[in-house]
């Protein structure tokens, strides 16, 4: 069986991907605690086997801190990148490795170049986005350097059970359960409903990584989207429904960002040609998975 090593294995994608590995030919490595940024702690969590295969979930993911304290976002995206590659060199890796991304890197869009291509020129537009176009090309370097296959992943918008409030949809699952219990007034408060984004189920997310490690190409980079456009303010009220609750959507000023970016839809031809994955989710069972989640959490 082949041995995978995760980092960021205990966040939202890392805890669903572990809960599928047993259904594959993959063997999660145990590994002790390790910090990206301390070298001495991932030389430990290698020391007892060398993997197969790496797959790379951790990193600093929220835009908002990352214009907080940007010098921190950059260390741990791209140095501790580079400090995993280096340990893993130390330990004689030669496998895959799966360095996850995001389709932030693309910033603003114009109308006229979506669905979002991978050959769409990056416009990085906050230092999150920065951070994983230069990890990225970090890790190309020692794809064209080293004898390893390094696959590059550009999620766009994944939702699903188990992510965090600070994330918008999850957020909205949260207050309705709350409304639905008579917990908060029937008001949602929100930012900038007006925008429309991709939005992928992490379930299909996983399945991804998991086709890009066995069929991705070393050197290339994949979209991972489901090509279809959702507007936010849809979205909410679809939710609304599902959850049996009629509500009035409030702008709230701490919440309310204009969105730069209008309009978002990807295009994952390039990873279903080459890898023959699609999107299995259907939109609502992904909103009713992620109700059903808020509502047992909000019962503990």
């Amino acid at each position: 069986m082949n041995q995978l090593f995760v980092t960021g294995r205990s966040g939202f994608v890392g805890q669903h991907l572990e809960a599928v590995l047993p259904s594959t030919d993959w063997r999660l490595m145990a590994s002790a605690k390790f910090d990206l940024l301390d070298p001495e702690s991932l030389d430990s969590a290698l020391s007892a086997e060398c993997p197969d295969a790496v797959i790379h979930l951790a990193g600093q993911t929220f835009v908002p801190e990352a214009f907080r304290d940007p010098q921190r976002t950059y260390e741990v995206n791209l140095l501790g990148t580079l400090n995993l590659l280096q340990a893993l060199k130390r330990r004689g890796f030669r496998g895959t490795f799966l360095y996850v991304s995001s389709g932030d890197v693309y910033g603003r869009v114009d109308e006229s170049d979506m669905p979002i291509t991978e050959s769409l020129m990056v416009k990085p537009r906050n230092p999150y986005a920065v951070s994983k176009i230069a990890a990225e090309l970090l890790c190309l370097q020692w794809a064209y350097t080293e004898s390893w296959r390094v696959v590059i992943a550009r999620p766009f918008n994944h939702i699903g059970p188990g992510q965090s409030e600070t994330f918008l949809v999850a957020d909205m699952a949260r207050q309705l359960i709350r409304i639905k219990r008579g917990q908060q007034a029937p008001v949602l408060n929100v930012g900038d409903v007006d925008v429309s984004r991709d939005f992928l189920d992490v379930a299909d997310v996983v399945a991804a990584y998991l086709l890009l490690l066995e069929k991705g190409k070393s050197g290339e980079i994949y979209n991972l989207c489901s090509g279809v456009e959702r507007v936010i303010r849809d979205v909410i009220n679809q939710m609304a429904q599902l959850a049996g609750v009629e509500v009035v959507l409030e702008h709230d000023s701490e919440r309310f960002r204009r969105a730069e970016q209008r309009r978002v839809v990807g295009c994952s031809a390039k990873i279903q040609k080459e890898t023959g994955w699609e999107p299995e989710a259907g939109f609502s069972e992904t909103l009713l998975s992620v109700l059903s989640d808020w509502e047992g959490r909000e019962q503990r």
